[in-house]
């Protein structure tokens, strides 16, 4: 027998998938994988229910041009310029096949979303990640001199996520335009992955999109923006006059994204943002967010709160993800999910915030008694 390549040799279970299968056996309160505990809006239900039964053929690769438009008039670009993919996982892929090239070397942030290495390197590019200071009296920066100094002849792109996932920043103003200047004079591809660009606590996240329109691909998630993270309806903001480009490689993967979902996410858009809908989330993840904050304090965690997304990390030392899991009922992530090139800070965990208050509740009283335990 032919033996598979050595990158399907040593692909393994993902951190994610692992912790949430263990979550499932120990009967353990999941705060590992970031899906909501919430249904959807009733809105998107309504709208997929009466898609379902007459939208139901493929739609063109690029999207469905209805919802190009709602997407184009929601981020304030041309419906033509965007491309619909199935979930933004999807949509960074395409991009890492579109932009990078054996021997380019990507340039991301660690700690890291766990695709964007793997993806880089099916491309055959060469991720190179800059790793961002913490300190526990200051959280998370941006070191914008790191950046710059790991550009080389051979850097084809900047992969930024902002909010990022999973410090939770929310990067300035001034430092994306200084990383769009280093793109600009380094000419650089940026690809901007903002899917929980409307999940943020205080000032609304400044785009790259809108610094540099002519380098900039902006990824974006109807899952996380709706609380449907299992429909898988994503998409591509593209420079003008690329998105055909971009559709004609994701055609040839996944084709196209679910038609009646496709259908539901535009009638949905519009709703969500005239509705209040994005305020009220907020509104009510800030409050989880306080409320696992200040358990994990009372219970010796040093908690760095997130100004986006719906995860925030924290350090305690003494606790490991799979005794939490198995013995706790507890699930987490590891810090070192998030480190390829460089060590994570000990004891670091990510924890997801996106469940029920009884959750996080239940949650902090199992943690307790661990830690009482352990003492």
């Amino acid at each position: 027998m032919p033996e598979l390549l050595p990158r399907a040799r040593s692909s393994s279970e993902s951190v994610f998938a692992r912790m949430s299968r263990l979550a499932a056996q120990h009967g353990a309160v999941n705060l590992g994988q970031g899906f909501p505990s919430d249904s959807p809006p009733a809105f998107l239900l309504e709208a997929a229910r009466r898609a379902v039964g007459v939208s139901d053929q493929y739609a063109p690769p690029v999207g469905l041009p209805t919802l190009r438009d709602a997407i184009g008039a929601d981020l304030g670009v041309d419906g033509a310029d965007v491309v619909v993919t199935s979930g933004a996982t999807e949509a960074l892929n395409v991009l890492a096949l579109a932009l990078y090239g054996p021997g380019d070397e990507v340039l991301m942030l660690e700690p890291v979303f766990d695709v964007y290495v793997p993806q880089a390197r099916l491309a055959g590019a060469v991720p190179v990640t800059v790793p961002m200071r913490l300190t526990d009296g200051e959280g998370w920066a941006l070191d914008l001199d790191a950046v710059r100094a790991a550009v080389t002849p051979r850097t084809r792109a900047l992969l930024l996520n902002s909010p990022y996932n999973p410090t939770g920043t929310v990067f300035t103003r001034a430092e994306l335009e200084s990383l769009v200047a280093l793109a600009r004079e380094c000419d650089l591809w940026i690809v901007s992955d903002e899917v929980y660009d409307e999940l943020y606590f205080g000032e609304r996240p400044v785009s790259l999109r809108d610094l540099a329109p002519e380098r900039t691909f902006t990824t974006g998630s109807a899952g996380k923006r709706l609380e449907a993270t299992g429909w898988r309806v994503g998409w591509i903001a593209c420079p003008p006059g690329l998105a055909g480009n971009v559709a004609a490689i994701r055609q040839v993967g996944s084709f196209c994204a679910p038609t009646p979902f496709q259908v539901a996410v535009a009638a949905a858009l519009p709703v969500a943002r005239r509705g209040g809908f994005y305020e009220g989330l907020r509104a009510e993840y800030g409050e989880r967010m306080r409320l696992l904050a200040g358990g994990l304090r009372d219970l010796g965690a040093t908690v760095f709160e997130p100004r986006g997304t719906y995860f925030l990390t924290a350090r305690r030392p003494g606790w490991s993800a799979e005794t939490l899991v198995e013995e706790a009922g507890v699930a987490v992530i590891p810090g070192d999910a998030f480190y390829v090139e460089h060590p994570a800070p000990a004891g670091l965990f990510r924890l997801a915030f996106c469940k029920s208050r009884d959750d996080l509740e239940r949650a902090l009283e199992r943690l307790e008694r661990a830690a009482h335990v352990s003492a």
